[in-house]
């Protein structure tokens, strides 16, 4: 067993990369809350925001690695399904002061559209992993600031298949017209694709012999965040997070694998 889920990976992320965190996010009552609950705190991260379920478990899920270090996930959400906006009311002034805010989709959407609205309502920039993968709408698309789809992400909210680099620059191109400032396509072991400002650009992934690319996209968006909230530009925030990434793949396991800002540098 291994410490995961997206929220938990990208939260440990930027936390061991310095960052000062706060994590809104719903568990159950249940060994794995209490235990999830020990880790965040042991990686200094702000959990007074964090609700115990009574009803619902902790998220779950169960992970396959196959002999080139891909892997394939069933998820359990529990109580991660059940993260209302209701829910995020003691949060409301954290969600008007902080640096910037980082989603995924693991929760419901009706609350990631409420945050998203937030974050346009107090200028805060929003960073949006759309993992899983599903479908967005217009109107949520048009207040992220920045958007982080893996190849078959970004295949789904586009419509265009992504064979190689010219066919991401065409998907980044058809997402920033719903509205977005910024689109990273990642692109695995090829590093990451920006489009911003109506100009491409590449991050090269450092080469490593990967073991387990389980939470490489997390542990790139945590980095991302952490980057950019220290005012880094966008190329060098992808810079960065490529380095997190392609560091995280050479270990097993989720949050596990996040590495250190030392070892970054």
């Amino acid at each position: 067993m291994n410490a995961g889920g997206k929220g938990a990976n990208q939260a440990v992320a930027a936390a061991r990369l310095g960052a000062d965190v706060i994590f809104i996010a719903k568990i159950g009552d249940d060994i794995f809350g209490k235990q999830a609950l020990e880790l965040f705190a042991q990686e200094g991260i702000d959990t007074s925001y964090i609700i115990i379920d009574a009803v619902n478990p902790s998220g779950v899920a169960l992970i396959t690695v196959d002999d080139k270090a891909e892997n394939c996930i069933v998820v359990a959400s529990g109580a991660n399904a059940a993260l209302l906006p209701d829910d995020l009311t003691a949060a409301e002034q954290k969600l008007k002061t902080a640096a910037l805010i980082l989603m995924q989709l693991e929760i419901p959407l009706e609350t990631v559209e409420y945050v998203a609205n937030k974050g346009v309502k107090n200028n805060i920039k929003v960073i949006l992993n759309p993992a899983p993968a599903c479908g967005l709408s217009d109107e949520l698309l048009s207040k992220i600031t920045i958007i982080t789809p893996n190849e078959t992400e970004a295949e789904i909210l586009t419509g265009i298949k992504i064979t190689g680099i010219d066919s991401a620059e065409l998907a980044a191109k058809a997402l920033a017209d719903k509205g977005i400032e910024t689109v990273i396509i990642t692109l695995g072991a090829r590093g990451a694709l920006v489009y911003t400002g109506n100009e491409y650009f590449l991050a090269d992934a450092p080469v490593m012999e990967a073991v387990d690319t389980t939470a490489a996209g997390d542990v790139f968006n945590g980095a991302l965040a952490v980057a950019i909230a220290e005012g880094r530009t966008i190329q060098d925030a992808c810079k960065f997070a490529c380095s997190a990434a392609a560091l995280s793949v050479t270990r097993l396991g989720a949050q596990a694998s996040a590495p250190y800002r030392s070892e970054i540098e």
